[in-house]
């Protein structure tokens, strides 16, 4: 999921601000009910890959951390009014094929922003924590990362090698427009067994006519 700052607006203006909204996000994952398995904090806005294990859990950790960090970051500024651009974005992934990736993809943002050459030099986000430069407690690893070796070590290098690989252009261009869409993303299994749990259409409507419903 992605939370932007309003016409692109800085949401950060210190240390302490990525900080603070590090806390409520940790504070409210574990009220709501909610794995954050991984995050980075960008100048302008932040991407979360998430677990809820409630369908409101997810709405209601953004709801509860939006408004307390809004009036945080307006307090501390000394300014009024919004600071979101909206209802963050947010979709469903096929998590066999692409968590991983999307954890890079995630843990990569200041690379690919030019913010820094490695994702290591980056302090704001969960790749710290995964290769074992930090203990970072809003984290919640996924089953899939700790099959990725047996010992903390090989996890370790596992994904430090998966980060360092990067994703190839076609996933994270997936990625990115499944994330700003709300299209899910998965095989066409997943995706089918994913609309027949609801009403609301999960996948973009192939070009050409209707099908007919008669």
């Amino acid at each position: 999921m992605i939370q932007r700052g309003n016409n692109r607006q800085p949401i950060f203006s210190a240390s302490a601000d990525y900080q603070t909204l590090l806390d409520l996000l940790n504070e409210n994952a574990g009220k709501f009910d909610v794995a954050i398995h991984a995050y980075v904090l960008m100048n302008n806005h932040f991407h979360l890959l998430v677990t809820p294990q409630t369908v409101e859990g997810l709405p209601q950790m953004m709801q509860a951390v939006g408004r307390r960090y809004v009036r945080y970051f307006n307090d501390s500024q000394g300014r009024t009014g919004t600071l979101w651009e909206g209802r963050y974005r947010s979709t469903l992934l096929q998590a066999n094929r692409y968590l991983l990736a999307c954890m890079a993809y995630t843990d990569l943002n200041p690379v690919r922003g030019g913010l820094v050459a490695h994702a290591r030099d980056y302090p704001w986000s969960s790749y710290g924590h995964y290769v074992g430069q930090r203990i970072d407690k809003v984290i919640t690893p996924h089953a899939l990362f700790w099959a990725l070796g047996n010992t903390p070590f090989a996890r370790e290098a596992a994904y430090a090698e998966l980060v360092q690989s990067g994703i190839n252009l076609v996933q994270q261009t997936a990625l990115t427009d499944s994330a700003l869409s709300g299209w899910a993303l998965g095989d066409l299994e997943f995706v089918a067994d994913l609309q027949k749990k609801t009403e609301r259409r999960v996948v973009k409507s192939r070009a050409g006519r209707p099908a007919s419903t008669r």
